[in-house]
């Protein structure tokens, strides 16, 4: 049984825990390599200005940067679904990457704000649990609290950190200000909790930890531990209800017929081919999902 990622079980993709800083990385390229490279992922939403406005702030400190949309349609105060959107993604950017992820219901109260470095990467995000995924992937995180105002706005607006606090944070780390000017390190802060993957001999079983726009239910069972044991035709999977065969591909099933599968950010997925697994076969984060293995 476990509760949690195995740190060892990175994607091929991902970045190793080396030791090199953000910032050497950093500065050993010019900004015409299109470096550094901030990540934004919110729950701002486009219809209004906040993600530019955090932007205008990030380009304000460091013009050179290069801004990337991961999302920002989190729907609002999600941070669960913004945590896991963010491990999702994280390691197919360059080494070296600044990523800014605000998802923040607690923003303007006593809640701690967190700069970070796991692996060859940089984190800024309200310390609400928002970067406990990620850090999962890491034997070991360096997070600090972000309790100097210098790196920050002058005064800095109590309902909108991520312009004013996050933004230009992460910009100055990106110019190679080191962590420890940021703030004070920290040995405590929000964990969220893994959904438990409970394992038998012959069963393991999962939950839903996410839907995409395309209701492909995303579970909590990784390629990484699971994928040498589970092969087609090798295990009956149960989603809610409905009993699905494990296939490789969508194709590999009729159109409006169910399967699962490992996607691409790595877990195992149930799908409907041309479908929307999500509302057709009722499926919800929290849910189950059983895998026997045939004998």
């Amino acid at each position: 049984m476990s509760n949690q990622m195995d740190p060892g079980l990175l994607r091929r993709r991902s970045a190793q825990v080396t030791g090199i800083t953000c910032y050497e990385y950093l500065s050993s390229h010019s900004s015409k390599e299109g470096f550094p490279v901030i990540a934004l992922l919110t729950d701002f939403g486009t219809k209004d200005w906040f993600a530019a406005s955090m932007k205008g702030a990030i380009l304000s400190v460091d013009p050179s940067a290069t801004i990337i949309d991961i999302t920002h349609e989190i729907a609002a105060g999600d941070v669960r679904t913004g945590a896991f959107e963010l491990l999702a993604c994280f390691a197919d950017f360059p080494p070296g990457t600044v990523f800014v992820a605000v998802v923040d219901p607690g923003v303007g109260s006593e809640r701690g704000a967190l700069a970070a470095r796991a692996g060859d990467y940089c984190f800024v995000a309200p310390d609400n649990g928002l970067l406990s995924f990620v850090f999962n992937r890491f034997e070991k995180a360096e997070v600090h609290q972000i309790d100097n105002p210098a790196y920050a706005a002058t005064d800095p607006c109590r309902t909108f950190h991520g312009r004013d606090v996050f933004g230009p944070v992460a910009a100055h780390l990106g110019k190679g200000v080191p962590l420890a000017k940021i703030g004070a390190p920290v040995e405590t802060y929000v964990k969220l909790p893994w959904p438990q993957v409970f394992t038998s001999e012959n069963t393991i079983i999962g939950h839903v930890v996410y839907i995409d726009r395309f209701g492909n239910a995303v579970t909590s069972i990784e390629s990484a531990a699971f994928s040498a044991k589970l092969k087609p035709g090798s295990c009956r999977v149960r989603a809610g209800e409905k009993e699905v065969p494990f296939r490789k591909f969508y194709r590999e099933v009729k159109e409006g017929k169910p399967l699962a599968l490992w996607g691409s950010a790595g877990f195992l997925e149930i799908s409907i081919n041309c479908g929307n697994a999500g509302s057709e076969l009722g499926l919800h984060i929290g849910d189950t999902v059983e895998i026997v293995m045939r004998r």
